[in-house]
């Protein structure tokens, strides 16, 4: 019998969900600065919500500054306005066409809180890769059931879709401990 199950299509969605808890993991405030803090602020400009990357250069310049090099003089305001309603928490100065924000060092609630921010992110990613795992399983138990596939080729697919969660939710708490080391570090 020929098997017809995809697990490269499996593990492919659990590297993505790694990616996107990444993604997610980086926009949190550590001590430094780090332009992926802006990735979720959108600012409301010709007519439509944008990112600031759309509107401006972002850079670091230092450890603790972010530089914000505005296109459209216009548009300094708006993304002003954007950058303190956000969770930032961190008043902007303005300087012509370049907006400076000045990363002060995080107090010991802060950085509590952003842990607790963290594991709570880590948590979804695990979830998502024991739901992409489910999903991989179900789709096993399917195919045996209309004999597709043979007892021991499910068995030994299961095997490696288990071996396969377990490497992703052991990345996952590296990932985690590594930019819990980063929030505490001061």
């Amino acid at each position: 019998m020929s098997s017809s199950f995809n697990e490269k299509n499996y593990s492919s969605k659990m590297s993505k969900s790694i990616q996107s808890l990444k993604k997610d993991i980086s926009t949190l405030r550590t001590g430094r600065a780090n332009p992926n803090m802006l990735d979720m602020i959108k600012v409301e400009v010709y007519g439509q919500s944008m990112p600031i990357e759309q509107l401006a250069t972002v850079s670091v310049p230092e450890a603790r500054l972010i530089s914000i090099q505005v296109w459209d003089k216009a548009n300094i305001t708006l993304i002003d306005s954007a950058l303190q309603k956000s969770e930032l928490g961190i008043n902007p100065q303005i300087d012509g066409q370049i907006i400076r924000l000045r990363i002060p060092d995080l107090t010991e609630e802060r950085r509590k809180e952003l842990i607790k921010i963290l594991k709570n992110i880590g948590e979804k990613g695990k979830v998502s890769i024991r739901n992409i795992r489910r999903e991989a399983n179900d789709e096993l138990k399917k195919k045996l059931k209309d004999k597709e596939i043979t007892e021991d080729e499910s068995s030994t697919y299961e095997k490696n879709i288990q071996r396969l969660t377990d490497t992703n939710i052991e990345n996952i708490e590296k990932i985690l401990t590594e930019k819990e080391k980063e929030i505490l570090q001061i």
